[in-house]
């Protein structure tokens, strides 16, 4: 199930440059879980006394290794490894899918010389197929084997290990210039992809030192900020998970306290990177040509106007008329109706890039439908809302909806 199609129109010019991060070494190996015989198994190995933060998939058919690390996070929050393979999602696989992620944390915590409890676990690709426990038994050991500092190059061939359908890597990275500490993080994610604590996989590290609690403050609400604000098609994974870890190797003097004054410099970096993760996501939707930004103002409360911006985001009408280049305005009346939050008809504002479409209860006089046509012929899109009934607002990030999005799926398992 790795994308074959040429890489999407939006995505980035280039893998960016990602600083190596103190107490994290990295691996990828070809155990044979996809079809094209590139990487899909990845680690990454972590320095003593990493604490570890995480948000996951609320789909209550979730998959073996989400049930693994919610049990081991509740228990203790330290890691001393997180490993993922791509290719088989290890969900809705019964007594078989949790003995094969124990298998897996089993022989890479022998390995490492850790404790199994330590280990943390992700799956994705195909739901409902059994891992092969004797393909993981062989091959998870040549995996640690490679383990190695994380290079550029390194983070580049983890991205490439945990992607399915992805047609690039994605990978981000922050410096914290107060500390000279890093935060640097991969992710995958193309399809079935709509926030619900997390909407994909995401393997995230910092050399600072976080006390846990604080950790996951950070993560939890950076999360909201991101990955919980886009969408491709509505689907939430049954794998979805966020891993932040810290493991103090930069900076040992740990940040323990809300008032520290190192944190809100941490928090912008933290929001930064899982930002530019969560958009490269949307902008590697599967047969995505346009990113599309949905703005919601005047809403009755930022919940509201979160509600209203996905409604919009996630209609299949709207979608595919972006593709289509049309500007179907009347699609967005829809779109606001319909997501059950308070919305006056007669104070309604929508707007398509800069040219207002509709006002007042009717379509603007102003409007020209030949310049919205024209602005929907570009790769990025804004579509604004205000909705006139209060001071809340938000922002979701999707795409357009096209004859790609079909054909990849249709023959995902094949």
């Amino acid at each position: 199930m790795t994308n074959t199609n040429k890489i999407s129109p939006l995505a980035p010019s280039a893998f960016p440059e990602m600083p190596p991060i103190a107490g994290v070494q990295l691996a990828t190996h070809t155990a044979g879980f996809k079809s094209n015989a590139t990487p899909d198994l990845f680690c990454a190995a972590l320095a003593e006394g990493t604490t570890v933060a995480a948000t996951f998939t609320r789909s209550k058919c979730p998959s073996a290794p989400v049930q693994w690390c919610q049990n081991i996070l509740h228990q203790n929050r330290a890691a001393r490894a997180v490993v993922c393979n791509s290719g088989n999602a290890n969900a809705f696989t019964g007594t078989a899918g949790s003995t094969s992620t124990q298998l897996m944390a089993e022989v890479v915590a022998r390995r490492l010389g850790v404790d199994t409890q330590r280990v943390y676990i992700a799956s994705t690709g195909v739901i409902g197929e059994p891992l092969p426990d004797e393909i993981l038994r062989q091959q998870l050991p040549e995996l640690v084997n490679n383990l190695d500092v994380a290079t550029t190059d390194a983070w580049h061939a983890a991205a490439t290990a945990i992607s399915t359908t992805d047609t690039f890597p994605k990978a981000s990275s922050a410096r914290i210039e107060s500390t000279a500490a890093h935060i640097a993080g991969i992710a995958k994610g193309s399809g079935m992809i709509a926030p619900d604590m997390a909407t994909m996989l995401a393997f995230v590290f910092t050399d600072l030192a976080v006390a846990p609690d604080i950790l996951q403050r950070c993560l939890s609400k950076s999360v909201d900020a991101s990955f919980n604000r886009i969408t491709v098609d509505s689907d939430t994974s049954t794998s979805d998970s966020v891993l932040l870890f810290a493991t103090g190797e930069q900076i040992d003097d740990e940040i323990a306290s809300p008032e520290d004054a190192r944190l809100p410099e941490f928090q912008t970096a933290l929001d930064q990177v899982l930002t530019d993760l969560a958009q490269q996501i949307v902008r590697d939707g599967e047969g995505a040509t346009k990113f599309v930004q949905v703005n919601v103002s005047g809403a009755a409360s930022n919940q509201a106007a979160h509600k209203i911006a996905r409604s919009i985001a996630e209609s299949p009408l709207v979608s595919t008329a972006l593709a289509a280049q049309d500007a179907n305005w009347g699609r967005i009346v829809m779109a606001v109706g319909k997501a059950g939050e308070k919305a006056n008809r007669d104070r309604l504002a929508i707007w398509i890039g800069e040219e207002l479409v509709a006002c007042e209860g009717a379509k603007y006089s102003g409007y020209s439908e030949a310049r919205a046509t024209q602005y929907l012929q570009g790769d990025e899109i804004d579509l604004r809302v205000d909705v006139g009934v209060g001071a809340g607002c938000a922002t979701v990030w999707t795409c357009d909806l096209t004859h790609g999005y079909i054909e990849i799926n249709a023959g995902y398992r094949t």
